[in-house]
């Protein structure tokens, strides 16, 4: 699922306007970015959480060349997958899987 798509489920669902429900996606996804920055956790209950995790800097090599490089310290977001969501996925893990256009 694309944003876009995402976008036109909640605009036919709600039967509301495509700029409407563009706007509702985006003030979504703006937030949560937001929270992150801030080092926010965040937490959608029976779908899961959103957290920062800090990896400290170390050496890498660069698979092409195989040179030493130093790999500087980051944060990147992490998903934790909640106990509803998990369940639904493996109770319906018997169903036929969409075919994955990507």
């Amino acid at each position: 699922m694309t944003k876009a798509d995402l976008i036109n489920l909640i605009a036919d669902q709600a039967n509301m306007t495509r700029v409407k429900a563009e706007t509702i996606v985006n003030t979504i996804f703006d937030s949560m970015v937001e929270a992150l920055v801030r080092g926010d956790r965040i937490e959608i209950r029976g779908f899961g959480s959103f957290v920062n995790r800090y990896y400290e800097s170390y050496k890498g090599r660069n698979p092409r060349t195989g040179e030493v490089i130093n790999v500087e310290e980051k944060k990147l977001p992490f998903f934790k997958v909640g106990k509803e969501l998990k369940e639904e996925i493996n109770k319906r893990a018997g169903e036929p899987m969409p075919k994955d256009d990507g």
